[in-house]
């Protein structure tokens, strides 16, 4: 709703402050409103970007439970399983046919900036790092999923990020084939909003099946 709210608010406000301008003020006052008309302009344009992230992390949060997690892996350095590059939260393997965990990278940074702070480094503040010791996680890690961690009073997830690997929405990315995935799994992520799982899990499935065969 405060996506939407914003989505129409900006606008208006934009188009407001120009009539504002040309209506009342003189020339001289261009200058004046030249910032603030470019924020705005801005600020409309990103929101149809929030509008897009709200609709999916809905899918996601619709489809999946919520999950709570006490200090799971995470890193600002290369993940050596992870399908993209970029900052990662480690999950556990859904299947449990693994004790490796599942790496979700920050593939896009948008939005991203006050969980790098969090996960940061060795020189990061361990009041920060603190603040992600309890995560929420709603979503398959093998495919995509939302993190948010737990508001002020505990029982509800705030500051939600949606995460994803990218064969699940790009075609031509390098896929990984997972142990353990299950038609009703593939079926799942795909109603909560994946494009590609269906065809990457099941290339990565059959070559399990070869390999398996072969032995």
């Amino acid at each position: 709703m405060m996506a939407i709210f914003g989505l129409l608010g900006w606008p208006a406000i934009w188009f407001g402050m120009l009539y504002v301008l040309i209506g009342f003020l003189p020339r001289a006052s261009v200058f004046l409103f030249a910032l603030p008309l470019c924020y705005t302009f801005y600020r409309a344009a990103v929101q149809m970007r929030h509008v897009t992230l709200a609709f999916r992390v809905r899918s996601v949060i619709r489809e999946y439970p919520w999950q709570v997690f006490i200090d799971v892996p995470r890193g600002i350095d290369e993940h050596p399983d992870a399908e993209g590059r970029g900052i990662w939260i480690e999950f556990p393997d859904p299947s449990g046919c693994s004790r490796k965990g599942v790496p979700l990278v920050f593939v896009k940074h948008y939005r991203a900036f006050w969980w790098l702070r969090r996960i940061g480094g060795p020189r990061t503040k361990p009041r920060l790092k603190a603040q992600l010791g309890t995560l929420w996680f709603a979503g398959d890690p093998r495919f995509l999923g939302v993190v948010a961690v737990p508001s002020c009073d505990g029982i509800t997830p705030k500051r939600m990020h949606f995460l994803y690997q990218p064969s699940a929405f790009e075609e031509q990315a390098e896929r990984r084939g997972w142990d353990g995935v299950e038609p009703s799994d593939l079926e799942r992520a795909r109603r909560a909003g994946a494009c590609f799982a269906l065809a990457a899990a099941s290339t990565g499935a059959g070559a399990n099946n070869q390999e398996g065969t072969g032995a």
